[in-house]
């Protein structure tokens, strides 16, 4: 990722509707997204637990402002048809944006820990640079979520149940579980204080679109 924002979006899907969902967010709304001014791409990855389907979706902003300017707000007042059936089926849903605090690495890992934190380490650079200098970690990224950009009232907000919010976001990305394992470990030594949602949980790359390169014709 290289822009200055971020969005971060994690919600389960039932069964019964698992093909719907995927063929909307592949065929319609990331597509949607990434066009709207201020967006520059989009990951898309599912959790490697069997009992859920559950998905974490990444965006690349421009800058955070993006999240309550003018071009995003339209498209989220006037969800497609296709969205206004979605959004409601779509369970523990949690979303925020805000700045990318720091960053570390080179390229992308399809192997992610995708977490939520209370607090963000003290040094969050050094924190990032001391995580992907370990063997089999491509890539480390820090957010800071902008609470009232996030929140600003909305047509799609409207239609989703108890949507969650956090403080903070810890991404690290590995080459494999292994080396994800290791990292996560040491990120709990260097800052037992970060706080967060659970175990941590290991997500695999399933989907990407980026506005620089793609022909959305």
């Amino acid at each position: 990722m290289r822009g200055a924002g971020f969005l971060a979006i994690w919600s389960d899907v039932e069964p019964d509707h698992l093909t719907d969902y995927r063929h909307w967010l592949t065929r319609e709304h990331t597509t949607e997204r990434v066009t709207t001014k201020g967006f520059l791409g989009v990951r898309v990855f599912r959790a490697t637990r069997t009992d859920i389907a559950r998905f974490f979706i990444l965006y690349e902003l421009e800058a955070p402002e993006v999240l309550d300017g003018p071009a995003y707000l339209a498209r989220l007042n006037a969800p497609t048809p296709w969205s206004q059936r979605t959004m409601p089926r779509l369970g523990n849903f949690i979303r925020g944006g805000g700045v990318m605090t720091a960053r570390a690495g080179r390229g992308e890992g399809s192997t992610i820990a995708a977490l939520r934190v209370e607090r963000l380490p003290e040094k969050p650079q050094a924190f990032a640079d001391a995580l992907v200098a370990l063997d089999g970690i491509a890539a480390v990224q820090i957010g800071t979520t902008d609470l009232a950009r996030t929140s600003v009232p909305t047509v799609e907000k409207g239609m989703r149940k108890d949507e969650g919010i956090f403080a903070g976001l810890l991404i690290i990305e590995a080459l494999d579980e292994t080396a994800l394992g290791g990292a996560l470990r040491r990120a709990t030594k260097m800052a037992p204080d970060l706080g967060g949602a659970g175990e941590p949980e290991v997500y695999q790359g399933m989907f990407a679109l980026d506005a620089r390169i793609a022909d959305f014709e």
